[in-house]
């Protein structure tokens, strides 16, 4: 085989998950496979795809043909359930290649969010035509051309928050070229048609399309596969449906990703069960100063929903220092029609909000991050109650927080658990913390929450004010949480668990009962699993907010056999294992005797 230098290659594995065989199946169908061209990368090597055999390239482009109609077909289907997004999923991913999934997640995520607005351009377009063209509207228009006109300006689209699309932008425009050789250039073209003419969208939107490595056939595959989410034009049903899509290729891709994925993507029974603690209300503001994709603004908005209340009435600040990951959050508030002030920058140094306080923040920080505290002021008001160590910010985000909060604010939060206990610098400033009657619940969840990541965090949540806020006073209390034997495995991970939605109310609603909320009964210590402890025994022990110090060990059930009986059984076994070992070691030394031993 020669080797050489090229830029379109793929490894073993990429092709076996393609075609969907081992990848002793490829490396036996190419090992003689004459004229298949290498390239060596570290010890092992990748295959240009050029030089594949035929009957390889023409099934790699039959299995893609295949998937696509396989999700075709299913989204022509009355109900689009779970099943729909992992068959599109499914789909996706077979298109990519060998393209890394990082760089994937932005070709992918980018098509969805461009779907999402023609849609709602359309659909604004749609209004507005039977308006003008109805006598009896007040919008009414007698001529045809003017009509025409009319529909096509831009204020009648922004004065409904809706993005105004030009038409080399719009989706059933790129459909037409979808076999064109160049269709990157065509999405890339749409996207800056779209910031052009949208400023709050500027600089947001991944025109990567005529540079990436994902072939042209594939791009246009990927535009027909999402060209088939349609309702029959319920247009809002069809939107909603392109926002769980994006949500859950989001945690897809943090799958694939692994421990990079954390960095933009938090799981959403985390995220809900942030939310459901901290109910969030109408003219709430909230901040996220590790914002990510967003999700926590997600969250807050279908909580809202839920309950009732209107979703736009909330307002969202955030902050987040990836800007591929800040676009990501920008698109994913637009697809659910959310708006947010959204900054790009280091949360430490650059603090876009110095001057704001929010009514809540939830948030998902980086764990055990090293940082540099020589680059603040000793005078820096965030570091009330110490500055942590350079080795470690966890304490450096929890002051952070703090700081942001406005007089009744209330913060919900992922740490490392590490934080629940560590001692000298960020031992002292948790014990002041914790003077300052600041914390309110800590919940320990139990380990493999996080994608490929088995470091077990806990749930902060923190109050400015116990007395007189929403609930009942809760003056030097605190309630702990030990959830760690609460969860259930994802279907078909052996790496992951979740909270189901039950296990969620149960964590949420023993934290209603002893806040005194109404309808969710009275609160009680439960042994192993919930303790309402005093400030007085969080001294006692030493300021550590471990749940399993305070909650204690659950009952075992009583199975109804005497004690004496039990310890009767116990020496009886344990007399046969000595009797066992005896005579184990006498055939030992018999054995060593023949030796000669």
């Amino acid at each position: 085989m020669k080797i050489m230098e090229n830029d379109k290659y793929i490894s073993t594995s990429d092709l076996a998950r393609i075609l969907g065989v081992t990848r002793q199946a490829i490396q036996k169908q190419l090992k003689d496979a004459s004229g298949v061209k290498i390239k060596k990368v570290g010890a092992g090597f990748l295959y240009d795809i050029e030089t594949l055999p035929e009957d390889i390239k023409e099934r790699i482009k039959k299995v893609q043909k295949e998937t696509t109609e396989q999700v075709i077909n299913l989204s022509q289907k009355p109900s689009k359930d779970l099943d729909f997004e992992k068959e599109l999923w499914k789909a996706a991913d077979k298109l990519r290649g060998n393209i890394d999934t990082g760089e994937y997640k932005y070709i992918v995520l980018g098509l969805i969010f461009l779907k999402y607005v023609s849609d709602s351009f359309y659909q604004r377009k749609d209004d507005l035509e039977k308006s003008v063209s109805d006598p009896k509207s007040a919008s009414f228009i007698s001529d045809e051309s003017s009509r025409k006109y009319y529909v096509e300006q831009k204020e009648p689209y922004r004065a409904k928050g809706i993005f105004y699309i030009p038409e080399k932008a719009r989706w059933d425009y790129l459909q037409k070229h979808t076999m064109h050789h160049d269709i990157g250039r065509y999405i890339d073209e749409a996207l800056e048609a779209i910031e052009e003419e949208n400023p709050s969208l500027k600089s947001i939107l991944p025109k990567v399309y005529s540079r990436t490595p994902v072939e042209s056939h594939s791009l246009g595959e990927l535009i027909n596969l999402f060209s088939k989410i349609k309702f029959d034009h319920n247009i809002d049903q069809e939107k909603d449906i392109l926002g769980r899509v994006y949500e859950y290729f989001l945690g897809q891709f943090a799958s694939e990703e692994g421990k990079r994925g954390g960095e933009f993507y938090t799981p959403r029974s985390i995220v809900k069960l942030l939310v459901e603690i901290l109910e969030p209300y109408e003219g709430a503001r909230v901040f996220d100063p590790a914002c990510g994709s967003g999700g926590m603004f997600v969250q807050s908005g279908e909580f809202l929903k839920i309950h009732k209340k209107d979703s736009t009435k909330i307002s969202f600040y955030g902050q987040e220092f990836n800007i591929n990951t800040w676009r990501l959050c920008k698109m994913n508030l637009a697809l659910r029609g959310m708006e947010g002030q959204i900054e790009q920058g280091n949360s430490y140094y650059d603090n876009k909000f110095s001057d704001f306080r929010f009514d809540f923040v939830l948030s998902n920080p980086p764990f055990n991050a090293d940082w540099d505290p020589k680059r603040l002021s000793d005078k820096d008001p965030r570091l009330k109650y110490g500055t942590p160590p350079a080795t470690n910010a966890n304490f450096m985000w929890i002051q952070h927080f703090i700081y942001h909060l406005a007089p009744n604010g209330m913060a919900g939060f992922v740490m490392a658990n590490g934080a629940l206990a560590a001692g000298h610098k960020e031992g002292e400033i948790r014990k002041r913390i914790i003077e300052d009657d600041l914390v309110d619940v800590i919940i320990a969840c139990p380990p493999k929450l996080f994608y490929n990541v088995t470091l077990p965090v806990s749930l902060w949540f923190l109050t400015k004010n116990k007395k007189n806020g929403r609930f009942r006073n809760r003056t030097g209390e605190t309630l702990f949480i030990d959830a760690r034997e609460i969860y259930e495995p994802v279907p078909g991970s052996r790496k992951q668990v979740t909270f189901t939605d039950e296990q969620i109310q149960k964590i949420a609603n023993t934290v209603r009962a002893w806040r005194g909320e109404e309808g969710f009964g009275k609160y009680e210590d439960t042994p192993g699993f919930c303790k309402s402890a005093t400030l007085e025994e969080i001294r006692k022990n030493g300021y550590v907010l471990t749940p399993g110090r305070y909650v204690g060990v659950k009952p075992e059930e009583d199975d109804g056999i005497p004690f004496e009986e039990k310890m009767k059984k116990l020496t009886s076994e344990l007399e046969e294992y000595f009797k066992q070992g005896r005579e184990l070691e006498e055939k030992i030394r018999e054995n060593l005797k023949k030796i000669n031993f």
